[in-house]
C-alpha cells in the first residue's frame, strides 16, 4: 500500500496534513515542442547597441535597437511584418553581431548622364528595397538630378544603403561592413524614353565579415530550434562554425539540435551547389533560395522562414512545398530552375523554389546533408530533424523529471509498496505510450513495430542506471506524385 507524504512519516501528534501536487494526466499524449526562431546578424554601423542576446516583437523595434535598413532590421521585418503575416507568437530572439575589427563597408555609385526630354518619375531600388520617388523635370542639369536621387534614398529608412550627393554622381555605402554587403543588386527604376541614363557601379569592397561564434555562445540553454544566419552562403568560416556548434547541440546531454539557414539569390544551380556539395555531411545548415532575385540574401531567407517556421510550430510532420514566400521580388523567368535543376540541387544540398503567378513558392526544404554512401540522406530533409525534435522534446518531459530522477530502481519482478519506485517495464511502458501518441499526430510511422523494439533493463555494472532501445520509423512526406493515366476511345454500339 501506498504511504501518504503530506505528513511526515515520523510524525505522533494528531493533525490532518493535505497535499497538494499537480499530476500531469495527459496519460502519454505528445506536446509539440514550441518552435523558436534566432536571428544571428549586424546591426547599422553607426548605431550603437549591446551585443547580448535581445528578444523583439516588431520590426519597430529591430529598427530602432539596431538601425533601419540593417541585416537585423531587414530580417525580422520579414518574419514580423507589421500585416501580422509572419511568425506570429512564436518567439524571435536577436543574437547581434558588431562589424569585425577591420571589416569594411562596400561601396557604389550611380552617374546620371544624358538631358531629360521630358518629366519623369523614377526610383531607385537596393538590395530589393525601393525609394521614395523623385522627379527629373525635362532638361534637368546632373546636379539636379544627384541631388533628387539622393534625398530619395536617405529618405527611405529601410535602405540598407547611405547616400552622399556628389554632384556628378550618387555615391553609396552599406550600412554594415562585410563582404556580406557587396551583395546587393543596384537599379534605377523608371521611364526609358526620357532621354536620361544611368551608369551603376556595383556594390564592391566590402571585406570581413564577423565570427558568428559570439552569438551562438549565448545559447545557453535555450532550445533556439531554428535559426537565421543573416550573413551568406559564400562565408565558409560561418558555416564552420554553425556547424560544429549545430552537432554540439545533438549530443545526448544537450539534446537541443537546430537547422541554421542562409539565403542566397544566385540564379545558377552550378553557383549554389559549388558551395553545398563540398559539405556533404553537415546536417545543420540549409540554404533557402530565389534565383535572380534582387532581394538581400537575409530577406530571402527570413521571408521562407516565416512560412517554414509557422508551419513546424503548428503542424510538425508537414513538409513545407507550396508555402507561398509572398514579398520577395522572383528572379526573371529564365533565371528560374527546371525540374532537372531542382533535382539536380536537392541532390547536391540545396533548396528549391519555384514562382507561381509571379509569388516566390517554397519547394524542398534540405540542410547540406547528402553523403555519397547513403542514397536516402538519413538528415536531408527540414522535415525530419523538425520531427526528430518532437521526439527529443517529449522523451525529455518524460524522463527528465523529478519523477524519474533519482527514483527507487528495482527488477520487474519485484513487489513494491513505494510509489516511487521504478522498474524497467515502467519505461518501456511510458516510451510505448508516447510511440502511440507520435504515431497519431504522424511523426512516426508504424508504431506496433516500434513498440516491440523498445528493451529497458538495469546496467549490469551500474545498479543506478537504467538502459533503455528502441527504434522507430519517422513518417514520409508527399513530396512526389506518380500517376499513371491510360485512356482509349468510346466506340458506340447496340444496346
Amino acid at each position: 500500500m501506498a504511504i501518504s507524504t503530506a505528513v511526515d512519516v515520523s510524525a505522533v501528534a494528531r493533525v490532518v496534513g493535505i497535499k497538494t501536487d499537480f499530476k500531469d494526466l495527459r496519460g502519454g499524449a505528445t506536446v509539440a515542442l514550441p518552435q523558436r526562431i534566432a536571428v544571428i546578424g549586424q546591426g547599422s554601423t553607426a548605431v550603437t547597441y549591446s551585443n547580448d542576446k535581445r528578444t523583439v516583437t516588431s520590426a519597430v523595434e529591430a529598427g530602432q535597437l539596431y538601425g533601419t535598413g540593417s541585416p537585423v532590421h531587414l530580417a525580422v521585418q520579414q518574419l514580423l511584418p507589421t500585416n501580422g503575416d509572419g511568425v506570429g507568437t512564436i518567439p524571435v530572439t536577436v543574437y547581434p553581431l558588431s562589424d569585425a575589427g577591420s571589416g569594411v563597408a562596400s561601396t557604389s555609385d550611380i552617374t546620371p548622364g544624358g538631358t531629360p526630354t521630358e518629366s519623369a518619375a523614377y526610383t531607385v531600388r537596393v538590395g530589393g528595397v525601393e525609394s521614395a520617388a523623385f522627379v527629373i523635370a525635362k532638361d534637368a542639369v546632373v546636379a539636379d538630378i544627384t541631388a533628387a536621387m539622393t534625398v530619395a534614398i536617405n529618405s527611405t529608412l529601410d535602405m540598407p544603403v547611405i547616400a552622399t550627393d556628389s554632384t556628378t554622381k550618387v555615391d553609396m555605402v552599406a550600412k554594415w561592413a562585410g563582404t556580406s554587403s557587396n551583395a546587393m543588386l543596384v537599379e534605377v527604376i523608371g521611364s526609358v524614353t526620357a532621354g536620361v541614363s544611368f551608369a551603376i557601379t556595383a556594390p564592391n569592397g566590402g571585406l570581413i565579415n564577423p565570427d558568428v561564434q559570439p552569438a551562438l555562445d549565448q545559447f545557453g540553454g535555450v532550445w533556439e530550434s531554428m535559426v537565421l544566419n543573416c550573413l551568406e552562403l559564400g562565408d565558409a568560416d560561418a558555416l564552420d562554425t554553425i556547424s560544429t556548434f549545430g552537432e554540439g547541440r545533438w549530443g545526448p546531454l544537450t539534446r537541443k539540435p537546430f537547422v541554421s539557414f542562409v539565403g542566397s539569390e544566385i540564379k545558377s544551380v552550378a553557383g549554389v551547389t559549388a558551395i553545398t556539395d563540398l559539405r556533404k555531411t553537415d546536417r545543420t545548415n540549409s540554404v533557402l533560395i530565389a534565383p535572380g532575385s534582387p532581394n538581400m540574401a537575409h530577406v530571402i531567407a527570413a521571408r521562407q522562414l516565416a512560412r517554414i517556421a509557422l508551419l513546424a510550430n503548428n503542424n510538425a510532420p508537414h513538409d513545407y512545398g507550396s508555402q507561398p514566400a509572398d514579398g520577395l521580388i522572383p528572379g526573371d523567368d529564365s533565371d528560374q530552375w527546371s525540374y532537372i535543376e531542382r533535382d539536380q540541387a536537392i541532390k547536391a544540398g540545396s533548396s528549391s523554389t519555384e514562382v507561381r503567378d509571379g509569388v516566390v513558392t517554397i519547394g524542398d526544404v534540405v540542410t547540406f546533408y547528402h553523403p555519397d554512401s547513403d542514397p536516402i540522406p538519413s538528415y536531408r530533409y527540414v522535415v525530419d530533424i523538425v520531427k526528430l525534435q518532437q521526439v527529443i522534446f517529449n522523451l525529455n518531459l518524460i524522463f527528465a523529471t523529478t519523477d524519474w530522477d533519482g527514483a527507487p530502481l528495482i527488477p520487474d519482478n519485484q513487489p513494491t509498496t513505494n510509489r516511487s519506485a521504478k522498474q524497467p517495464k515502467a519505461a518501456v511502458a511510458a516510451i510505448a505510450s508516447l510511440i502511440d501518441n507520435l504515431g497519431l499526430e504522424a511523426v512516426l510511422s508504424d508504431p506496433v513495430t516500434a513498440k516491440s523494439t523498445i528493451q529497458a533493463e538495469i546496467n549490469s555494472q551500474n545498479p543506478k542506471r537504467l538502459d533503455i532501445t528502441f527504434t522507430a520509423a519517422v513518417s514520409g512526406n508527399v513530396n512526389i506524385l506518380s500517376i499513371d493515366f491510360n485512356f482509349g476511345f468510346y466506340f458506340g454500339g447496340a444496346n
